[in-house]
């Protein structure tokens, strides 16, 4: 049985007893595989705005939105923490032990939504009031964030969250979506000379990708290519007239190079179709706080008028999107500590 999800308004009675790791599953508890957010964007809202922030909802699509707050009687913050509500399918309940919370979006990202808050209250106690803003769709295409920065509020710096083992990431990876699409010509495969294999044109083309000598950075790593998806044919005693495969680039700097390569590598075998790009980005560090790099993609390049951005949370890459995903207790409570020194060291 899920955990249960209790009233949000429960928070208004005394912040200072605030659990994360019984937030964490509250939020885990709201099914909100993207396209799907509007229960959990619901349920935070109702509980920031229990906690005495004043919250907009960001309309994104129907029944979709994004949730912004600030502090009651606060114009607006210097310093933002963002990361977003949206996880990868399928849903998973949450579970606890000694250790650590199970379940989908523990790490990636609801862990951190409770850490984000734990920290803003930690700050505004002390005098020092941040933005919070959470987001749909990272996990899909990041619409939230790009409806977000069509409507910036003046912030200075985004700490955005994602899990990076609470370690700052000094870069993060972009990423390159390519549609390749190979053309033949159906016969009776008993006579193999009078049609064209499709199939056949689209394996040499993924060879030719393969065998392809990627860019490199000395901070960051290589690029790296998966293809992820290949389909095509229509019985195994028919010369196939069509076959299609989906490739996805980690990108280490622009694209256009790389671009050029492809079209060229695959030209009389397949058409390249790039139909998405999320660009690489370096980073802000922060001095004495450790550093990694972030083989994945953010919401960050898509929320450039939100302020210098850092990437930060609780929480491995290497569990998110799996079955056991979870998030160690220790990390929970240590990430807040962490964005409340990091929003300190920004705004000296």
């Amino acid at each position: 049985m899920p955990f249960r999800v209790t009233n949000a308004l429960r928070y208004a009675e005394a912040m200072q007893t605030y659990d994360p790791v019984r937030f964490t599953r509250e939020l885990i508890d709201v099914p909100s595989i993207s396209g799907e957010e509007g229960a959990v964007g619901a349920f935070l809202a109702d509980a920031l705005a229990a906690c005495n922030y004043q919250v907009e909802k960001m309309p994104v699509a129907e029944g979709r939105f994004n949730v912004f707050a600030l502090p009651k009687h606060c114009e607006s913050a210097e310093i933002v923490l963002s990361t977003h509500m949206d996880t990868v399918p399928p849903f998973i309940a949450s579970s606890e032990d000694a250790e650590n919370i199970y379940g989908r979006g523990a790490c990636d990202a609801k862990g951190i939504i409770a850490a984000q808050l734990g920290a803003a209250e930690q700050l505004r106690t002390s005098g020092t009031n941040v933005g919070l803003l959470f987001l749909v769709g990272e996990e899909r295409d990041s619409l939230g964030a790009k409806i977000a920065n069509a409507h910036p509020r003046g912030s200075r710096f985004l700490i955005n969250g994602e899990p990076t083992d609470n370690r700052i990431a000094v870069a993060s990876k972009g990423a390159l979506r390519v549609e390749l699409v190979a053309n033949g010509k159906m016969a009776h495969s008993a006579y193999p000379q009078l049609g064209e294999s499709a199939i056949e044109k689209l394996v040499h083309a993924i060879e030719k990708l393969l065998a392809m000598k990627l860019p490199h950075d000395p901070e960051v790593g290589d690029c790296t290519v998966n293809v992820g998806v290949i389909e095509g044919g229509r019985a195994p005693n028919v010369i196939p007239d069509r076959a299609t495969a989906l490739l996805l680039y980690r990108l280490v700097g622009p694209s256009d190079d790389l671009r050029q390569a492809v079209t060229r590598a695959v030209t009389g075998l397949a058409d390249a179709n790039f139909t998405l790009e999320i660009p690489f980005v370096k980073l802000r560090t922060v001095a004495g706080i450790d550093t990694m790099k972030a083989a994945f993609t953010t919401d960050i390049p898509a929320l450039t008028d939100w302020g210098e951005p850092v990437l930060l949370g609780p929480g491995s890459i290497h569990v998110a999107h799996t079955p056991g995903e979870f998030l160690s207790k220790r990390e929970l409570h240590a990430a807040i500590e962490l964005y409340v020194r990091v929003v300190r060291q920004l705004l000296q």
